[in-house]
């Protein structure tokens, strides 16, 4: 906050009102045509915006720093501010200044924080933008998330883990929660979130439910299935008193709190979402899986897809239905084409309606609801006419607003500005007073000019001029020779050497109009363009409605595109506890081959009772971990609705998924690989269900080989024999040793990715077969991944070593008689031969050898070392 020594300015002292209420938030405050920053808030935006930091006075032997912008830049700065994760208070002026003696009255208008943004060029058109609040109970939390743009609300609540999975799925902007809190926040959160705490009594539950169900108008909140979510109605409570301690008191669009189903959709924790990439590449340079599938025209579409990814269903029906509509588009090109051509106009209807119920939509963007309403009428039309039945469910759902659609069309002028007080923006026609006002202001000198014109034929004065002065507007002029032809009702204002001024009843009421046209015009513009905002705010729902369904349909479309381009097939969605997939591929790495190079397709079978859990063993680089994603991503793929990169695929549903791919690192957190590997496998462990997918890829890697054979070992036994839970299994490893239990468990089965060794060379051929690997090839891939020479022979010769025999006890004594390699290892003492070459390179003089000589010398060599 700023201080002052001595006596403050007027202007300080109401800017340091105004900024006590709001001490955590970068003060953006308007003195004339600027926004001005002081103080700490200065120093920070300077460096933010790469603005001039200067000082001005602040009273006596005073100053304090100052940094500041003209207002019309409101949009390019505000982002920047908000994107570095600041809180940013606007303060206007409440008061004309040209009718204000002395200081102007000045407010807090808006506070715009990461998670509560309107502005265009903060939010990413292709991504939600969420605030999320935080309630914590004993033993389980409430969470609510809200995208002020669009107006979604949803809760939720459960245990830590589902939570954390929640928080990862919908990367909410800004997390809000109570200062009691704080502690078990911050354990939750760590730095991965803006957060903000409120105080303890607005996460009470009574304040909270009074909240809810006074702003729906409800007496309770049964009819949005919350009633019993005692902790994400106070989380979503919250919320609510978080919009108007900042200001967004125009909330209509916010029309209904839904709940987050846990038991509809498929189970991901936080560590899946992250290992399958299905959001985010874990690499830079990486693909993840939505760039593949998000092939939507709509930015709502773009929203949706992205919630589907990590909300897959889990019931047959809704399904099925999905994938109904997404064959009938595959085979139908034509009508797909027809639709994308209209969805493409649409734009993004869905935060357009709701900078309507906030009163903030522009005359531009106006008439792109228009627009996107006109688009919706034939897109209707398109969708009735096909034999499809849940084409016609979406036909119907379809509400093409006619009302408003022709009072937009009659209205508003189709290349109206952004800016209501700029003028042009409604049409011819509306208004005869509004038609007489533009008609002034746009040809006032032709007016006077028929004035003129008209007084001469009837006076006779050829003379006859009409001029303007501040003194008395608009007079007429006529010279001494003409004066005796001035009619009587002229009244007389001025007499010149040579000349008479004159006025008139007529050019004074057209002074009082040609002065003050421009200002009505605008002022009866902006009451024709207010009045159609809030006549177009009564369709706000069901413009939402048809947005969500545009938004399906554009998700569907890009399923049945991304299918034809890419061959996928309809997988079968059964409720049987099997799953069989026929020449799967992975739908990212597929994309990425280079030119030439097809990815060779696998078969994986796994049921509960013959095939519950497969040993993958092979080499590094082989394949495995790939071979293990694309099994997931398959059966998420089709729980979403979507056909798959197969040739055939019969999908019993999932309703868990469980992986432990790769390692994740947390170092820096201070957690070991091995650590965070244990941590993950923990939580597989201890979620299974009867119908869950767990993928585990080198589970034991992190620490000593006994140690990691024995874990996996353990892992495979306890996932075969749980009482309850049949969880389906791939898992992959280098450890041969786990071949053994093929032979002591009946529904575990050993597969190898395999290779082909050609002399020294290892190819892989990335096919999975029957039976398990003996040889991992670790020291071909090290050599294949550039391993000096040195390294890989002396591997090798080591390896050998240990190989001669397996038991516990001689592979102890083998480690202590190890041949020493406590000397600079030379090439030429590994190999006979090259023992002999070395001798034949120690007699050459490569002083006087010839060229020739040293050809054949070289020749010699070549066929010693062959």
């Amino acid at each position: 906050m700023a201080k002052a020594t001595g006596k403050e300015t007027p202007l300080m002292k109401q800017y340091n009102a105004i900024k006590a209420k709001h001490p955590g938030a970068i003060l953006l405050f308007r003195v004339g045509d600027f926004y001005e920053t002081f103080g700490e808030d200065a120093i920070k935006a300077s460096k933010i915006l790469d603005i001039v930091l200067t000082k001005r006075a602040n009273g006596s032997a005073s100053h304090i720093e100052l940094a500041g912008f003209p207002h019309h830049s409101l949009d390019s700065y505000l982002p920047k501010l908000i994107r570095a994760g600041n809180r940013v208070a606007i303060c206007d002026q409440l008061e004309d200044p040209k009718e204000v003696k002395g200081i102007v009255k000045r407010g807090v208008t808006e506070l715009v924080t990461p998670g509560l943004a309107f502005n265009d060029n903060v939010l990413d058109k292709r991504k939600n933008n969420y605030l999320a609040s935080l309630h914590f109970g004993k033993e389980k939390a409430g969470i609510a998330f809200l995208d002020l743009s669009t107006g979604e609300f949803m809760c939720a609540e459960g245990g830590g883990a589902y939570i954390e999975k929640l928080l990862q799925s919908f990367n909410p902007s800004e997390v809000i929660y109570s200062k009691a809190s704080k502690s078990v926040a911050a354990n939750l959160l760590r730095d991965d979130y803006t957060t903000f705490h409120c105080e303890d009594w607005v996460y009470q539950w009574d304040y909270t439910y009074g909240k809810l169900t006074g702003h729906f108008g409800t007496n309770n909140l049964k009819g949005f299935g919350i009633e019993n979510l005692e902790l994400g109605i106070v989380a979503a409570g919250a919320i609510l008193y978080y919009l108007e301690e900042t200001e967004h008191k125009e909330v209509k669009h916010i029309v209904s709190i839904s709940r987050i189903a846990e038991e509809k959709f498929v189970w991901l924790d936080k560590f899946t979402i992250r290992n399958l990439e299905l959001i985010f590449a874990q690499q830079d340079g990486g693909v993840p899986l939505i760039h593949i599938l998000d092939r939507t025209h709509t930015p709502m579409g773009s929203r949706m897809m992205k919630k589907w990814l990590v909300l897959p269903l889990k019931e047959k029906e809704p399904i099925e239905e999905r994938q109904k509509i997404v064959s009938y588009f595959h085979k139908g090109q034509d009508l797909r084409e027809e639709i994308i051509s209209h969805l493409k106009h649409i734009g993004d209807l869905e935060r357009l309606i709701s900078k309507v119920a906030v009163g903030r939509i522009n005359p531009r963007e106006m008439n792109q609801l228009k627009k996107a309403l006109k688009s919706i009428l034939p897109i209707k039309q398109l969708l009735q006419n096909q034999k499809n039945t849940p084409l016609k469910k979406i036909a119907d759902q379809l509400n093409p607003c006619d009302f408003l659609l022709e009072k937009i069309e009659k209205e508003l002028l189709e290349d109206a500005p952004m800016l209501t007080h700029q003028g042009g923006i409604i049409k011819e026609g509306v208004d005869g007073d509004l038609d007489e006002y533009r008609k002034l202001a746009n040809s006032g000198k032709d007016y006077l000019v028929q004035i003129q014109q008209r007084e001469i034929q009837k006076t006779g004065i050829s003379s006859l001029k009409v001029a303007f002065n501040k003194v008395f507007g608009y007079y007429l002029e006529v010279s001494n020779t003409h004066k005796d032809k001035v009619p009587p009702e002229w009244i007389r204002k001025q007499t010149l050497v040579n000349a008479e001024r004159y006025i008139t009843e007529e050019l004074k009421s057209y002074e009082e109009k040609i002065l003050h046209a421009e200002e009505r015009l605008i002022a009866l513009e902006q009451k024709y363009f207010h009045q159609l905002v809030q006549d177009a705010v009564d369709y706000v729902t069901h413009i939402q409605q048809n947005a969500r369904i545009l938004a399906t349909l554009d998700c569907l479309i890009s399923f049945a595109e991304v299918a034809e381009e890419n061959n996928y097939c309809q997988p079968k969605i059964a409720e049987t506890d099997s799953i069989e997939i026929r020449d799967g591929r992975h739908p990212v790495i597929e994309k990425q081959l280079a030119i030439g190079e097809q990815y060779v397709p696998n078969n994986i079978y796994l049921d509960n009772a013959s095939q519950q859990v497969i040993i993958i063993t092979g080499p590094n680089m082989a394949g495995k971990s790939a071979l293990l994603r694309q099994t997931a991503l398959i059966v998420l793929m089709a729980q979403m609705g979507s056909f798959v990169p197969a040739s055939y695929a019969r999908i019993g549903l999932i309703d868990k998924v469980f992986t432990r791919v790769g390692a994740s690192d947390n170092l820096s957190k201070g957690e070991s690989t091995f650590m965070v590997e244990m941590t993950e496998t923990a939580s597989i462990l201890n979620n299974l269900s009867d119908r869950s997918l767990v993928l585990m890829d080198e589970i034991g890697r992190g620490t000593s080989t006994y140690d990691g054979i024995s874990i996996a070992w353990s892992i495979v036994e306890y996932l075969h024999n749980h009482p309850k839970c049949h969880a389906k299994t791939l898992f992959a490893t280098h450890y041969h040793e786990l071949n053994q239990l093929a032979e002591d468990f009946p529904k575990v089965k050993n597969f190898n990715v395999s290779v082909k060794e050609v002399g020294n060379k290892v190819i892989f051929m990335r096919k999975l077969e029957k039976g398990g690997s003996e040889h991992s090839f670790g020291i071909h891939v090290a050599q294949m991944a550039g391993m000096p020479n040195p390294v890989v022979l002396r591997a090798a010769e080591i390896m050998r070593h240990l190989e001669k025999d397996k038991n516990l006890k001689k592979h102890q004594d083998n480690l202590k008689e190890m041949p020493k390699n406590n000397y600079q290892l030379s090439l030429f003492d590994v190999d006979p031969k090259f023992k002999e070459a070395k001798e034949m390179l120690n007699h050459i003089d490569i002083n006087t050898i010839s060229p020739v000589e040293a050809l054949l010398k070289l020749n010699e060599i070549k066929k010693i070392l062959e």
